[in-house]
C-alpha cells in the first residue's frame, strides 16, 4: 500500500483517540512514526496497526475497519479529491460503477497501485448486489463504511449493506477474494409540511388566481414553440417534460433517438477510431482500427483470435466473452503479447490499451472501444507512439502532456516530504541533544540561574535571611590517599558522591559544590523555604546511612563521615565567565565548615542556630554535647543530630516510594533575592579569602583521642596533583596528566 493509506490511519487514530493513542499504537505495531505520501509500503504494516488497534480498543477488527472506510473517505476529500468524488455519479450505483475508472486514473500518480475491484449487479426482484474482489483478505467491512459515508454525503440517503456470500473467485486470475454484499438504499425525503390554507380577502384570492393563469399561458407558450419528435407524446407528457426541463431533471425525461442506418464509412470509422478491435463470442477479430493494425500487424491476418495477441491486464479476469460480459462495466486493459509481436518490437516495452467493451447484441459481436494506456511522453517515446498517432478527439493526448506536469508536480511533493522528513528528525535529535546539554547545565547551576546565563542576562547576586549550610568529609581520608593509588581514590569518591547526588533529589536541597573529600549543600537556596533545616538535616542522616555502605579501599570497612551543619544569612552570586559558579558568601559558611572540621566521626554537628531550629519540630533525636572551642568563634554550644523519630531510614533514602522527592515546591515558590551592589559582592569575596587564610595546618585524622575541641583537626581538604622535580629540562617533554601515569609517580596529597 501507498504510504497515503497509513497516513489516513494515523490521522484517524490521533483524531478520534490522541497523539498518546497513536505512538502507543505505533510502538506495539513496530512501525515507524510518519510515512511518506507517494512511497511504497508493505501491507503488513497497515494488517498490524488494525490488529494491535483490535487489541488496544478491544474491538473486532469489524468495528476498526467500518470506522477506518468511514474516515478515509472524509480523509480522501480534505486531501483535495472532493469534487472528483462529487462528479463521479449522478447516483450511488453509478458512483460504485466509476470507481474502476477512477482507480484507473489514480494509477497515472499511483503507478504500483493495487485498488480493489467493485461491479454492480441488479437482480430481476430489483435487489442491488456489490461485488467486492480484492488481493487482500480480511478487509472488506472497509467497503460498507465507504459506502455508507459517500451515500450520507453525496447523495442524502441511507444505505444498508449486508454479506451476502464470501468466496474465491474462480473467474478471476487475479483478486480472487469475492465479496457480495446486499444493498439497500433509503432516500432521506425532507417533507415539505403543508401551509394551513388562510382566508384571505377577494382581492388576495383574486391576484392568486390571475397567477395561475399567468403560468399557464407561459407553459402553453413554450409548447407552441416546440419542434416535433420522432415520437408521438401525450400533451401531459410534454407539459410534464417542460417543467421537470425548468426544474433541472432533463436527465430523468429525455428519451435518445436513432439512425435507421449508420452515417458514417468503414474507412471513415477505422481512421476516426484508429484503436478499436470488434471481435465475436469465440475471441475471432472482425475489425480493427488503422494505428492497433500498425503496432499489431497479426491484427491483419483473418480469424485471428484475440488473446493470442492479447492478455487482460483488468479486470482480472478469465479472456473469454462470458467473464467480459459479466464485467462489462469495468474499464478493460489489454497489453500485447511480447512473444507475438515483431522483433524489432520484441525490445520495447509492451503496449497497453484501455478503453470500454460494448456488446452488439444484432451483431453477436463485441467492441472495444481502447486507447494507448500512457503516463507520460517518456512512456509514450519507450513504445515507439507519437501523439500523431493517437485521435485527436481523443482525451490521452491532453492527458499525457497534463500527467507530465503532474508528475513533475509529483516527484517535487516527494523531495519535499523527504526533506520534511529528514528536519523532523534533525529537530527531534537537536531536541534530545539541548535537553542533554540543559541537564549538565542545570546540574552545574540553579535552574533560574542557567536560563538567565542562556537568554545573556546578567545575574545579579543575592541575599538569602535564613539558609542552613551542610559541609562534611571522609575521616582519615589523608592516610587514605598516601596509601592507595589515584585511581581507587576517584573510584571511593565517585561511588560515595554518586549516593550523595541522589540523596539531593530526594531531599530537594541545592548541592553547591565538592572539594575534595568534602561535600557542600545548602538548603533554602537559590528557593527560599521555610523547611530548609529540616530538609538538610535529613539529608545528613541519609549521608551517615550512605556512608556506610562505600569501603575503604585500604581496610575493607565502610568509611566514617563527618557532618556538620549551620543556620544563617548567606549572599549567593555566579561568579567567573569562562566557568560560571553559583557561590555562597558569608560568616554562615565559615560557621558550617568549623561545626564539620569540629564534628566527630559518624556523628553529625549542629551549631545552636541549627538546633533552635529544629528543636521545635519535634521530629528529630537531638543529643546536647556541651560547649567546645571554635577556632574563630570561640565557645559554642553544639548538638549532635542522631534520628528522625518519623520516618524511618529507607524512607530518608528515598527507597519506600522510589526516587522521587520528599518536599513538593509551590508553583509560586520562585527566588525572589535582593539585589546587592558590587561592594557587597567583594565583600563576600574577601570573607572567602578570610576563610582560606584560616585554613593552614594539616589536617590529622588518625588520631582522636578524646572529644576536646582542641585535638580535633579541621576536615577542609584542597587537593592537588604533586609531581616530583624534574632531573634536567629536557624531561619536561614527557610532561602529561592521567592518574596511572608510572614515570611521574603521581601522589595525591591533602593540605589544610
Amino acid at each position: 500500500m501507498y504510504g497515503f493509506i497509513n497516513t489516513c490511519l494515523k490521522s484517524l487514530v490521533i483524531e478520534r483517540f490522541g497523539e498518546e493513542t497513536w505512538e502507543k499504537l505505533r510502538l506495539m505495531a513496530g512501525v515507524q512514526e510518519t510515512f511518506m505520501t507517494y512511497e511504497i509500503y508493505d501491507d503488513v504494516i497497515t494488517l498490524r496497526l488494525v490488529q494491535e488497534a483490535c487489541k488496544m480498543l478491544d474491538v473486532s477488527s469489524e468495528v476498526v475497519l467500518k470506522l477506518f472506510g468511514e474516515y478515509f473517505f472524509s480523509f480522501c476529500k480534505m486531501s483535495g479529491y472532493d469534487t472528483m468524488l462529487r462528479t463521479l455519479g449522478g447516483n450511488l450505483v453509478e458512483f460504485i460503477e466509476n470507481l474502476d475508472a477512477l482507480h484507473s486514473y489514480l494509477a497515472l500518480s499511483y503507478e504500483a497501485m493495487n485498488a480493489p475491484s467493485f461491479r454492480v449487479e441488479r437482480m430481476d426482484d430489483g435487489r442491488i448486489l456489490l461485488h467486492y474482489y480484492s488481493d487482500r483478505k480480511g478487509l472488506y467491512h472497509i467497503v460498507p463504511g465507504i459506502i455508507e459515508a459517500v451515500a450520507k454525503d453525496f447523495f442524502d440517503s441511507e444505505v444498508m449493506m449486508t454479506i451476502l456470500n464470501q468466496s474465491e473467485e474462480d473467474e478471476r486470475t487475479g483478486k480472487k477474494e469475492h465479496v457480495v454484499f446486499h444493498m439497500v438504499q433509503k432516500e432521506k425525503l425532507t417533507k415539505r409540511k403543508a401551509q394551513p390554507r388562510q382566508k384571505g380577502s377577494n382581492e388576495e384570492i383574486q391576484a392568486e388566481k390571475e397567477d395561475k393563469e399567468e403560468t399557464m399561458k407561459r407553459l402553453k407558450a413554450r409548447y407552441a414553440s416546440l419542434q416535433l419528435c420522432p415520437r408521438k407524446r401525450s400533451p401531459w407528457e410534454i407539459v410534464r417534460s417542460i417543467v421537470k426541463l425548468g426544474q433541472g431533471n432533463l436527465r430523468q425525461s429525455f428519451t435518445p433517438s436513432y439512425p435507421k442506418r449508420l452515417w458514417i464509412e468503414e474507412q471513415a470509422f477505422c481512421n476516426a477510431f484508429p484503436f478499436h478491435i470488434v471481435f465475436d463470442q469465440d475471441l475471432v477479430v472482425k475489425q480493427t482500427g488503422v494505428n492497433i493494425q500498425k503496432f499489431v500487424p497479426g491484427l491483419q491476418t483473418a480469424g485471428i483470435r484475440l488473446d493470442e495477441y492479447f492478455t487482460i491486464v483488468h479486470p482480472e479476469v478469465i479472456f473469454n466473452i462470458k467473464s467480459i460480459k459479466k464485467f462489462i462495466n469495468s474499464q478493460f486493459v489489454l497489453k500485447t503479447r511480447r512473444e507475438m509481436l515483431q522483433e524489432i518490437h520484441q525490445n520495447q516495452s509492451t503496449l497497453k490499451l484501455r478503453g470500454q467493451m460494448m456488446w452488439m447484441e444484432s451483431l453477436n459481436c463485441m467492441i472495444y472501444l481502447c486507447s494507448p494506456k500512457l503516463r507520460s511522453l517518456q512512456e509514450l517515446e519507450e513504445r515507439g507512439l507519437h501523439l500523431a498517432d493517437i485521435a485527436q478527439h481523443d482525451t490521452t493526448r491532453d492527458l499525457i502532456l497534463l500527467n507530465q506536469q503532474r508528475l513533475a508536480e509529483i516527484e517535487l511533493s516527494n523531495q519535499l516530504e523527504r526533506k520534511k522528513e529528514e528536519l523532523r528528525i534533525l529537530s527531534r535529535n537537536l531536541e534530545i541533544e539541548k535537553q542533554k546539554s540543559e541537564k549538565l547545565l542545570y546540574a552545574m547551576l540553579p535552574t533560574h540561574v542557567a536560563n538567565q546565563l542562556k537568554e545573556g542576562r546578567r545575574v545579579e547576586a543575592g541575599e538569602f535571611k535564613v539558609c542552613t549550610i551542610l559541609f562534611s568529609d571522609v575521616v582519615t581520608f589523608t592516610n587514605i590517599c598516601a596509601a592507595c593509588e589515584p585511581i581507587q581514590i576517584v573510584n571511593m569518591l565517585n561511588a560515595m558522591y554518586s549516593r550523595f547526588d541522589r540523596l539531593t533529589n530526594i531531599h530537594n536541597v541545592y548541592k553547591v559544590e565538592t572539594i575534595g573529600d568534602a561535600y557542600m549543600v545548602v538548603g533554602g537556596v537559590p528557593i527560599p523555604t521555610d523547611t530548609h533545616a529540616e530538609r538538610v538535616a535529613n539529608f545528613a542522616l541519609g549521608m551517615r546511612i550512605a556512608g556506610r555502605e562505600v569501603t575503604s579501599p585500604i581496610t575493607g570497612e565502610p568509611i566514617q563521615i563527618r557532618v556538620g551543619l549551620h543556620t544563617g544569612s548567606v549572599l549567593a552570586g555566579v561568579v567567573g565567565e569562562k566557568m560560571p559558579r553559583y557561590c555562597l558568601f558569608g560568616d554562615t559558611v565559615n560557621t558550617a565548615s568549623r561545626m564539620e572540621s569540629h564534628g566527630v566521626p559518624d556523628h553529625i554537628h549542629l551549631s545552636p542556630f541549627t538546633y533552635s531550629v529544629l528543636k521545635d519540630k519535634g521530629m528529630f533525636e537531638i543529643a546536647e554535647r556541651g560547649e567546645i572551642e571554635v577556632k574563630g568563634k570561640g565557645l559554642m554550644q553544639t548538638y549532635f543530630l542522631l534520628k528522625n523519630l518519623q520516618k524511618s531510614d529507607e524512607q530518608i533514602m528515598g527507597l519506600v516510594d522510589g526516587e522521587t522527592c520528599m518536599y513538593q515546591e509551590a508553583p509560586e515558590d520562585v527566588m525572589d533575592v535582593q539585589n546587592v551592589s558590587p561592594e557587597d559582592t567583594d565583600g563576600g569575596q574577601k570573607e572567602e579569602e578570610k576563610k582560606e587564610e584560616e585554613i593552614d595546618n594539616q589536617k590529622n585524622h588518625t588520631s582522636l583521642p578524646s572529644l576536646c575541641p582542641g585535638k580535633i583537626s579541621p576536615s577542609h581538604l584542597i587537593q592537588f596533583d604533586v609531581t616530583p622535580a624534574y632531573e634536567s629540562p629536557t624531561d619536561f617533554k614527557h610532561l602529561h596528566n592521567g592518574l596511572h601515569s608510572d614515570s611521574m609517580c603521581t601522589k595525591f596529597c591533602s593540605i589544610l
